[in-house]
């Protein structure tokens, strides 16, 4: 079976060779040793047109090479953080049990007889696989922890990640900017080392940010009482410490951290499973966690669609019926999808319900032994889906849905006109190695 797909690979390098390139000899099969009275082999057949051009772009997905990948300065904040907060969470293993415990095992009771027994997250800064509704608490506590080690990249993940209104984070992180600008470019004047926390621009774009009175303390402000001019009363300031003038590059740096981070985010667990063949494999029971609706506005729901049974012979404009369309598509945040293959074998992943399809396509992909074969993903009720840059609520596949996996036909065409077979599970063998029975 390889070396018929190593055949195919090697004829199509042999007629695709770019203009201005010498064509390549077709690789010579060896002659097959004499044994006598053996029956004449029947000679194969080539690979079909269709079947070389699905197998050059897989060829060419194979050979693709990703671009070398630059650390950001956020990237190095959190490689640091993952380091140093490892050692700290399992120190306290008591405080964040909760949150270290596998999935299953920390709700197994709660979550009998769900097909997934929630939405997980990866913490990028302790690698911890944390529920959904504890994940906020978790990356504040690991930012938190790291204040003692690094300040100033704690304080600046606080201020990216702690304040939701972007359009603020982004005034408030340039205003800050600037006065750092200001003493790195005149550091003699005194003025500049002095900022009112009274004044109006301070309180309106910074003082109403998380993180940021840890940022100045971070660099090295702190406050003082100072009098105000012409008058008997103090009012007080952040003013910058001696010693951070023999600094200023430090300064300087602080400031470009400040202005490059994004907020931390944990990345969605996508709790790959396989299961063996099942009659159940269409069948879905999902936690709350996948509605953006609460337990009561789920009820309330249930029994609007039973009111609505009336009501369903009613003519409705075009304009009423898309409103419908569009409610129905916000209702879910997350879907789950299973693929089912060729052999009964089903692939199970979490994703969000705005992901395009080529993530499925991806997340399919990296499962298969062969992942350069050509392939297609079939929707509920056959159709094909081809539009990979839908979203999953788009295509009607939220909040869970069985698909089919099919090979390329032209391909399979071939495989079956040279007599080959495909034997074993399309599936990579350490997949197989956990499989599961669905209940």
């Amino acid at each position: 079976m390889r070396k018929f797909f190593q055949d195919i690979k090697a004829d199509i390098k042999f007629k695709t060779a770019g203009p201005g390139q010498k064509l390549a000899e077709p690789p010579r099969e060896r002659a097959p040793k004499e044994k006598p009275k053996a029956a004449t082999p029947k000679s194969r057949q080539g690979p079909t047109d269709e079947a070389q051009m699905a197998a050059a772009a897989a060829l060419a997905r194979l050979e693709q090479k990703p671009k070398p990948w630059l650390p950001s300065s956020q990237d190095a904040i959190k490689s640091q953080v993952k380091k140093e907060l490892l050692a700290e969470a399992a120190a306290s293993e008591r405080g964040l049990s909760t949150d270290h415990k596998s999935p299953v095992s920390a709700v197994e009771e709660e979550t009998a007889g769900l097909s997934v027994s929630g939405v997980y997250f990866i913490c990028p800064l302790t690698g911890a696989t944390v529920r959904k509704d504890q994940k906020e608490a978790h990356i504040k506590e690991a930012i938190l922890l790291h204040s003692s080690r690094d300040p100033v990249a704690a304080s600046i993940m606080e201020i990216h990640t702690f304040n939701r209104d972007r359009e603020k984070v982004k005034l408030g992180v340039e205003t800050i900017a600037k006065y750092l600008d200001n003493i790195h470019l005149h550091p003699e004047e005194e003025k500049y080392r002095k900022i009112k926390l009274q004044n109006k621009v301070f309180q309106e774009r910074i003082n109403c940010l998380e993180g940021t009175h840890e940022f100045f303390q971070a660099v090295g402000f702190e406050k003082e009482m100072l009098p105000v001019p012409g008058q008997e009363t103090t009012e007080e300031y952040y003013v910058l410490k001696e010693e951070v003038l023999t600094k200023l590059e430090d300064l300087k740096d602080y400031k470009e951290q400040l202005l490059s981070s994004e907020p931390v985010k944990a990345q969605l667990d996508r709790q790959i499973c396989v299961f063996k063949p099942s009659p159940q494999a269409a069948q879905f029971e999902l936690p709350h966690d996948f509605y953006n609706l609460t337990a009561e506005e789920l009820k309330r729901e249930q029994r609007l669609r039973t009111e609505a049974v009336e009501k369903a012979s009613m003519l409705r404009t075009k304009a009423m019926r898309e409103r419908e369309e569009q409610r129905e598509m916000r209702k879910y945040n997350y879907t789950l999808l299973r693929v089912r293959f060729p052999d009964g074998y089903i692939l199970q992943g979490t994703f969000y319900a705005r992901e395009p399809v080529s993530v499925l396509y991806r997340f399919v992909r990296e499962a298969l032994k062969d992942d350069w074969m050509p392939f297609e993903l079939l929707a509920p009720g056959g159709l094909k889906l081809t539009e990979e840059n839908l979203a999953f609520n788009e295509c009607g596949l939220v909040p869970s849905a069985l698909l089919t996996f099919a090979w390329d036909a032209a391909v399979m065409a071939d495989i079956k006109a040279s007599g080959e077979e495909q034997t074993g599970s399309p599936l990579k063998p350490e997949l197989l190695s956990a499989v599961q029975i669905l209940s």
